[in-house]
């Protein structure tokens, strides 16, 4: 969604200035340039030619043949504003276009990072290779879908939740999918039948869908923000995350949470086996 957004916004625009905001903590969103005027240089005068993915990180290919790549973490977002627009609290990096306007990073816990590589080292990426499965990308037929399950013996949620395999999930779209899909947090995945399959499949381009049609997800720690700076809404359609007690949407049965290796898994006893 964010990249849709920045792909309509900037692509185009050519970078006027650059500015690392003041204090030590700034630096730690660009520690793999030693300098910020290294930072700026490699910026500076370029146009904005695409908006891709590599996982989930967001990449601005620029026409110098380098790369801007966004890392926004569990907390961090960009922000899309006039040049005029007070700067808020926790802002790194303010980006300038020369047709008006600025692109700003904003990470209060600085979880996420910024750098500059040439783009034809994308793919090369320590940590930024594409997992098995994009489901916001190009099209997979299910039966792909089961072959790369059957190929992986472990529970359904740790898979959905590992990054080599899908990227992006989390723990809230994971059992949001699992709940759809009407399977358990700990089905075994090489074991599940071929109208399991197929119900996963289909659960898994749903729920990420209505996902991206609500603008996102904001709760709790996910303090997610589109590029206006506005919350999602997604949460008001969860039917199984962190609703434990709570009356389960399709057949009333409270809502279950299981403990397995410090991770919280929410489901309904009765609508999913």
């Amino acid at each position: 969604m964010v990249r849709r957004d920045l792909e309509k916004e900037i692509v185009g625009r050519r970078i006027k200035d650059v500015e690392i905001r003041p204090g030590s903590n700034s630096m730690k969103i660009i520690k793999r340039h030693g300098r910020r005027k290294e930072f700026q240089d490699l910026l500076l005068g370029a146009r904005v030619d695409k908006i891709a993915r590599l996982g989930t990180w967001l990449v601005l290919e620029l026409d110098s043949d380098r790369a801007l790549v966004i890392d926004l973490g569990d907390t961090a977002h960009v922000l899309k504003t006039s040049a005029s627009e007070a700067i808020a609290t926790y802002t790194h990096i303010v980006i300038g276009f020369t047709i008006g306007g600025q692109l700003r990073l904003i990470d209060p816990k600085l979880t996420g990072e910024v750098f500059v590589t040439p783009t034809a080292e994308l793919g090369a990426l320590d940590g930024g290779l594409p997992a098995l499965i994009d489901p916001l990308g190009a099209p997979l037929a299910w039966q792909h879908f089961s072959a790369l399950l059957e190929q992986e013996k472990t529970t359904v949620k740790d898979l959905l939740m590992d990054e080599r395999f899908i990227r992006g999930l989390g723990d809230i779209y994971s059992d949001e999918i699992l709940f759809v899909a009407g399977i358990r947090y700990d089905r075994q995945s090489h074991k599940l039948s071929s109208q399991d399959v197929r119900r996963l499949y289909r659960a898994l381009i749903e729920v990420l869908q209505d996902a991206v049609k609500a603008r996102g997800t904001t709760w709790g720690a996910h303090d997610f923000k589109d590029l206006q700076g506005d919350p999602g809404h997604y949460q008001l359609e969860l039917k199984v995350f962190e609703r434990e007690g709570e009356a389960c949407r399709r057949c009333r049965t409270p809502i279950a949470r299981a403990v397995v290796d410090s991770r919280e898994n929410y489901f309904c006893p009765q609508c999913q086996s």
